[in-house]
């Protein structure tokens, strides 16, 4: 049998035969004592007697055999008790209600850098860095009066002066002499506690990197609405005085009329660039103003037909609008809904293959919105050009073709069409067209 101390106890069989001599000297006293009842006991009685003592000593041999088996099962049991408890890879220590170490396992120590010989006995006080004594304090308090399962985190320092964080999970029990005693379970969380300490490290940094994005990211948006403005004042008398000669007296030769029409397709280009580049700086600094209001799609769709008629006519592209039998109205503002359906249909006419179509599907999406979609059948776009598509200045290659653009336009449709509360979107296959759509929410 193994002690809570490790000392072995034997039950040997000397023992039992100790047993067996102090029973048959109970049982000598005890026949002595009723000797004359026996002298008056007859032959067969006295046989019936014989007979129950014998079946007597049977069964308590047998019972005594079951308690030696039952010892040694208890016995291996607590063996491996203590062989876990002792080999475990965490820390164990039971701490009286002084704050006493009574005992403590292999890990405990190891984790504390002492032998155990030397831990137990310890004020568990001794190993907690001062600055968090009163932290411990506290916790073993609540713990008391709580009752419950109990944890924390807090530095410990080791025999050799270094420190490093523990986490602690402690319960409380009654010893055998009817004391409470707390049970701590102690796991080394230094590593854990570094690598946090890292990470809040390099998210300060990126907060403060963050911060300097965005001021720097303010101070462009400043300077490219202010610079839209400057620039648009010498375009604008650019472009006037261009007009005037090319109406002027008198009229222009055709050498003349080719260098104005250049410079006057120029301006104009320049002029809508800057225009774009002014409304993506004001959606970026948050002071475009919108004044969303219920807007007839039906009107809306018939106001972009007529203008991008034209358009559509110097491309060859048929352009097919929906007869809408119901009313549709939409939560939006009328001037920028309108810029984004334009936008949009304008890109459709000018990517799309030779004698082309578009063609505009409106339907409900889903209750309470409506999707507006603009099916092309030009090149399309692959999974890459798609991931960049709203990217501004990025125009996915098509720089290197005839088609005169910004970059901007559809990031300035995104931003205005998530400002007026929906969603955008595309769907498109390489060789067969694309889908661009929105959804807006409706109003009853």
């Amino acid at each position: 049998m193994i002690n809570r101390d490790n000392s072995i106890i034997d039950i040997s069989d000397d023992a039992a035969h100790v047993l067996r001599l102090q029973a048959e000297e109970f049982v000598r006293e005890s026949t002595e004592l009723s000797a004359q009842n026996l002298e008056n006991l007859s032959p067969e009685a006295m046989r019936q007697i014989l007979h129950q003592l014998q079946v007597h000593q049977i069964e308590l041999e047998m019972q005594n055999e079951e308690l030696l088996r039952t010892q040694l099962q208890l016995d291996t049991a607590l063996s491996r008790y203590f062989d876990l408890y002792d080999l475990a890879p965490v820390g164990y220590c039971t701490i009286s209600e002084l704050g006493i170490i009574l005992e403590a396992n292999i890990a405990a120590a190891t984790l504390l850098g002492v032998c155990r010989r030397e831990l137990v006995g310890q004020r568990i006080t001794r190993f907690v860095v001062k600055a968090q004594q009163d932290i411990f304090y506290q916790y073993r308090k609540q713990h008391f009066i709580l009752g419950e399962p109990l944890s924390c985190e807090l530095q410990m320092m080791k025999s050799d002066g270094s420190c490093c964080w523990v986490s602690l999970l402690t319960t409380a029990i009654e010893d055998v002499n009817g004391e409470t005693v707390q049970r701590i379970v102690l796991n080394d969380v230094t590593e854990r506690k570094h690598l946090h300490q890292i990470l809040q490290d390099k998210n300060s940094e990126l907060e403060r990197a963050k911060s300097v994005a965005e001021k720097a990211n303010l101070a462009k948006t400043e300077f490219l609405s202010s610079m839209s403005h400057e620039l648009r004042t010498p375009l604008n008398a650019i472009l006037g005085f261009g007009q005037l000669i090319e109406s002027g007296v008198p009229t222009p030769t055709p050498s003349q009329q080719r260098s104005i029409g250049q410079i006057l397709k120029a301006g104009w280009y320049l002029l809508a660039l800057i225009n774009e580049i002014l409304d993506l700086a004001l959606i970026e600094s948050g002071k475009l103003s919108l004044s969303l209001e219920a807007i007839s799609l039906n009107e809306v769709m018939a106001e972009c037909q007529s203008m991008i008629e034209p358009q559509a006519q110097k491309y060859g592209i048929t352009v097919t609008f929906p007869t809408l039998n119901t009313p549709y109205f939409v939560k939006a503002d009328h001037t920028r809904l309108k810029q984004v359906l334009i936008n949009l249909l304008s890109n459709a006419i000018k990517y799309n293959k030779l004698s082309g179509s578009v063609v505009v599907v409106c339907r409900e999406s889903s209750a309470g919105r409506i999707r507006l979609c603009i099916e092309d059948t030009g090149e399309g776009l692959n999974t890459s050009q798609i991931e960049q598509l709203f990217q501004p200045f990025n125009r996915l290659g098509q720089e290197k073709n005839k088609e005169e653009g910004t970059g901007i336009g559809l990031v300035v449709c995104k931003r205005l069409i998530e400002l007026m509360g929906g969603t955008i979107g595309i769907e498109s296959t390489v060789g067969v067209g694309s889908v661009f759509w929105f959804e807006l929410d409706l109003v009853n």
